[in-house]
């Protein structure tokens, strides 16, 4: 795919309607982690937090990939700790930007 003239990609659609881009991003960030050990993958997740936004899809991937595969009680407690966190976040004070 190329730049149009202002510089943006246009993603190109496959007959479902899915960008396939979006589907090449996802099955690239699955085959880059496909053969790590459990200690590989900790390192893998652990060195995208933090860092720049171009690590957010593939832990987006990651984490798809643990909800899909988890229990509904580990869905809930997942959730659950997202809420807490987020409360949490509200009374805290300012961040020193």
């Amino acid at each position: 795919m190329k730049p149009d003239a202002a510089g943006y990609i246009k993603p190109e659609i496959d007959n479902g309607g899915i960008p396939l881009n979006i589907l090449d991003l996802r099955q690239a960030i699955v085959q880059r982690v496909h053969d790590k050990t459990g200690e590989e993958l900790t390192e893998v997740i652990e060195g995208s937090i933090g860092t720049d936004e171009k690590a957010l899809p593939g832990l987006g991937v990651l984490f798809e990939m643990i909800w899909k595969n988890s229990p509904s009680p580990d869905q809930n407690r997942m959730v659950q700790t997202l809420y807490n966190h987020l409360r949490s976040a509200e009374n805290a004070p300012p961040s020193p930007s």
